[in-house]
């Protein structure tokens, strides 16, 4: 397979042919000023002291044998601009980000870099890694979609851990290009399995369907309406009665196409995740959405509508099967070949690629405290593969690890005294122990009846 290698290469992400010197973790390091528009030069000297190196695993006999971890990109800027369709849906004019729509912000690469020191620190601890040396690719691989947030957020997680050393970046398409292994377009034309998933995403969707959603969520779409003020946009002009709940609601399952739910569902989607990365990126609450949102529980309130489209599609079994088969594949190859591949892969993509991992793997429904979304920003899947060296017994132990609201907003330094937030999940199908173990055969086993 073909590949396209970045060894921490940031010059395609800038805009003025700047070189900078930071010192990260204690390494100096030159590379091109990361900007993407006309920001100011943010400074980035995170310098961080040597802290004691805890415990290391949950059970004291069991060993980490290899992880596959699967990174949601981090902060980006949104894609409501003024000229974009959000943008004919108020009244008011969109934030200007110095960011390019949709591309990784200074702050979003800060906070990956953190979260690559706690990484390093993780795996050092656990003995995948040495403190010492710097990891080769027989330790560690990196691979991104090739859309420009996730290689950035893919280089940063490098630049934070392993600062000094050489390490590549893969990915596999011209930037920006969707990659087979993380795209979740449908491709196929076959009216069957069309219709089958509609009928899941309808069930999904729960009593009365789309459209039963659609009316418990019309007090949350109301909010919307005063926040933007939609009566007054463009999109209303001429139109009685014109109301976001109003709006046609229609399910498309198109080749080539990602899956989608068009309607109040689709809007109120792109709309709430506006207004999270706008707090995410430091706008006080009540400057977001021009004043409109006057509280965090207001806030998480909208943001629901986001979860509700994620869950809806994504979650659904015969899509989420179907479009996280790929990557499925692709943990399950990693695993079984684990003596021809890295002790530690790291894939970056999106919140929808960890939506239906988790709902084709049929994780139990789960929480995460101190945080509004159930697939935050930068959060990432860890698929750890433990051995018991006394009886040769192997496990698997899956754990979303993520930062919380308040270390995004504040973004605050990662490492063993000030760690992200762990959640351990289980499957439905791979019984766990108390510890979150469940045995490796049966794991494997519903990864391969799931990939054939």
């Amino acid at each position: 397979m073909l590949y396209n290698s970045i060894k921490l290469d940031l010059s395609y992400l800038t805009v003025d042919n700047v070189i900078v010197e930071i010192n990260i973790y204690g390494e100096k390091m030159k590379f091109s000023k990361l900007c993407f528009g006309k920001t100011k030069l943010m400074a980035l000297f995170l310098l961080v002291t040597s802290l004691p190196v805890q415990a290391a695993g949950d059970i004291e006999d069991y060993t980490l044998e290899q992880v596959v971890i699967f990174s949601r990109h981090g902060l980006r800027a949104p894609l409501a601009t003024p000229s974009s369709a959000l943008g004919q849906l108020t009244s008011h004019q969109w934030p200007q980000w110095e960011t390019p729509a949709s591309y990784l912000t200074i702050k979003g690469g800060v906070l990956e870099s953190y979260f690559g020191h706690y990484l390093q620190e993780w795996l050092v601890d656990n003995k995948l890694l040495n403190e010492k040396t710097c990891p080769t690719e027989k330790d560690i691989f990196f691979y991104a979609n090739s859309m420009q947030r996730t290689i950035a957020t893919a280089q940063y997680l490098a630049l934070g851990g392993f600062s000094g050393c050489d390490v590549t970046i893969f990915h596999k398409e011209k930037i920006n290009t969707m990659d087979p292994l993380f795209s979740l377009n449908i491709q196929t034309d076959n009216e069957q399995f069309k219709q089958q998933a509609m009928a899941s995403i309808i069930q999904q969707a729960g009593e009365g369907g789309i459209n039963g959603l659609n009316q418990r969520l019309k007090p949350i779409y109301q909010k919307m309406e005063q926040v933007i003020d939609y009566q007054g946009a463009s999109a209303c002009t001429g139109i009685n009665q014109c109301h976001l709940n109003n709006l046609d609601a229609e399910i498309k399952i198109v080749k080539g196409q990602e899956p989608a739910i068009t309607g109040p569902l689709r809007i109120g989607t792109s709309l709430s995740d506006a207004f999270i990365l706008q707090y995410y990126e430091g706008t006080p609450i009540q400057n977001v959405g021009w004043g409109k949102i006057q509280s965090l529980d207001e806030l998480e309130q909208l943001i629901s509508v986001k979860e509700y489209y994620n869950s809806v599609i994504f979650g659904a079994p015969v899509i989420a099967n179907y479009v996280a088969k790929n990557l499925l594949t692709y943990i399950d190859n990693t695993f079984t070949n684990s003596e021809n591949k890295p002790k530690v892969t790291v894939l970056v993509g999106h919140d929808s690629n960890v939506a239906s991992l988790l709902a084709a793997l049929k994780i139990t429904p789960y929480q995460l405290p101190n945080q509004f979304e159930t697939t935050p920003i930068g959060g990432k899947l860890f698929f750890e593969r433990w051995k018991n060296p006394k009886t040769g017994q192997e496990f698997i132990k899956i754990e979303y690890v993520y930062q919380t609201t308040k270390q995004i907003v504040n973004a605050t330094m990662l490492n063993r005294q000030n760690p992200p937030q762990k959640v351990t999940l289980k499957m439905t199908d791979c019984p766990t122990d108390n510890q979150g173990y469940c045995q490796y055969t049966t794991f494997k086993s519903y990864l391969d009846n799931l990939t054939q």
